[in-house]
């Protein structure tokens, strides 16, 4: 279902072939980045005014194991990310089953180069690592306290790189309407830009994000139960359905993530587009309470379990809406390890800093016995075992803490085009279609029912590398030295 606008001038075809990138996110820079590396021209397509998609603000981190950063051994990536896929993952046939297993196993055995890549070649400090929702192990990379969030840095820093290129052509504004298809081969693209309909010729790489933005749309049509809820994401649809129309098989479609914790701004409860409470803030030992003031789960459970819990235990905020009443909140040191998401957050309003005295004794008896637990007085009622930087001992009436409303938001779609460990889109008989590849959200297969915190810039990063490599060797096989030079 696409969301542009089409316009009925003629066509202007365009002489040069290039390979074409769909999507300025992480997973279409990092696949523009390598096929540049190799001398391969690029012509990158994103419907959005400005590059970057929601990549650029992923606040939580990128996942990598082992990396020069990680504290200690980590053996379990691979296993948590299948518990983390669930019923998805299990109850999959054997043939589907050995896809999830093969794209699991690529992502993860990935990651330490893809974090290597990005601090060593790309320039990115990635050097903070924490432990968030469903890992086992501290294993989620981002920048030091003051630094700017790591989708940002990623992101700015791949554009400055690509900037400098005279192979690499950026063009905003522009919706992908048709995906060419000649002697079952994809040989290009047609797209909107302004009242002018344009084809460009060239293998494709679709790195076109997700719809879990347009509400009234995909999610409605997939997943009506979920109407009502806000969205960290813009309302625009996704390019599924013109993969689809070429061949592609999709898959998982139903399974779209509602995170936990979007912001919720007491100057516009009503907004639709909610900014993310990154995840970050409950690794850094962040704790979530009722209106009673009272804990209710273990926090570092994964996105889904703790969206589950809030839905059944929390009272709902009145409005068009579906919004829950649940408070966030973080002691000095907490907030003092993500110091550039916090003076973000104050600066909108988002949060607030305050001292126990004025939250009331309710709040003061929940942080004290959560004190209790950090410090190692007695075992957490709720099974929590990571708790960050969490710093405050002995609750105090003058203790300083920051606190935000928090309610779940439509965040992720882990449905989309099935592919395999070397990014090719495939058919309905799981073969590749030629010409074809695809990296990050616009991806099905991957997570199951669930995404772990940080493995979205990561499967960006890597899948969108392979994309690139893989469409570098197609573009010189077929294009430089075959029929369609």
């Amino acid at each position: 279902m696409s969301t542009c606008t089409l316009h009925p001038p003629p066509i202007q075809p365009t002489p040069q072939s290039h390979v074409l990138v769909i999507g300025s996110g992480l997973a279409g820079l990092s696949a523009a980045t390598n096929l540049t590396s190799q001398n391969i021209p690029v012509i990158l397509l994103d419907r959005a005014p400005k590059p970057g998609g929601n990549s650029i603000k992923a606040s939580s981190g990128i996942n990598g194991s082992p990396t020069r950063f990680q504290p200690g051994p980590d053996g379990e990536f691979y296993n948590d990310t299948v518990k983390s896929a669930g019923v998805v993952f299990s109850g999959s046939t054997l043939k589907e089953r050995e896809l999830r297993e093969s794209l699991i196993a690529t992502v993860t055995r990935g990651s330490k180069d893809a974090v290597d890549w990005l601090v060593d070649e790309v320039g990115v400090d990635l050097s903070q690592v924490a432990q968030l929702g469903g890992h086992s192990f501290p294993r989620t990379h981002r920048g030091g306290k003051s630094g700017k969030p790591p989708g940002a840095s990623i992101v700015g820093a791949l554009l400055e790189g690509l900037d400098g290129s005279s192979l690499f052509e950026l063009r905003t504004n522009c919706c992908v309407t048709r995906v060419l298809k000649e002697a079952e081969e994809i040989v290009g693209v047609e797209y909107v830009a302004g009242d002018e309909k344009h084809i460009l010729r060239g293998p494709v790489v679709f790195a076109s994000g997700g719809f879990a933005g347009d509400v009234r749309g995909m999610v409605s049509e997939y997943r009506p139960d979920l109407a009502g809820l806000p969205s960290t994401n813009e309302a625009r649809g996704g390019s599924q359905s013109l993969l689809e129309g070429v061949g592609a098989k999709l898959v998982d479609m139903d399974q779209i993530q509602v995170h936990p914790t979007g912001f919720l701004d007491g100057k516009d409860e009503s907004a639709t587009v909610k900014f993310l409470a990154a995840e970050a803030l409950r690794g850094e030992g962040g704790i979530l309470l009722l209106g009673d003031g009272k804990r209710f789960v273990n926090e570092m459970e994964t996105r889904e379990h703790v969206t589950d819990v809030i839905t059944g235990s929390a009272t709902t905020v009145e409005g068009e809406l579906r919004q829950w009443d649940v408070t966030l909140l973080l002691d000095e040191g907490a907030a003092a390890a993500l110091d550039s998401h916090m003076q973000f957050y104050l600066w909108k309003g988002l949060m607030r800093k305050t001292t126990m005295g004025d939250l009331g004794q309710a709040v003061t008896d929940t942080v004290q016995g959560y004190a209790d637990v950090v410090s190692g007085r007695k075992k957490d009622e709720f099974g929590r075992a990571a708790f960050g930087n969490w710093m405050l001992s002995e609750v105090q009436p003058e203790s300083v803490a920051y606190v935000g409303k928090v309610t779940p938001v439509l965040h992720f779609t882990m449905g989309g085009v099935i592919f395999n460990s070397h990014s090719q889109v495939l058919d309905g008989q799981g073969e590749p279609i030629p010409g074809l590849w695809a990296a990050g959200e616009v991806t099905g297969g991957l997570h199951g029912q669930n995404r772990l915190a940080g493995s979205s810039l990561l499967e960006c990063a890597v899948f969108g590398r392979i994309a690139g490599n893989e469409a570098a060797a197609f573009y010189q096989q077929h294009y430089l030295f075959g029929s369609n030079a």
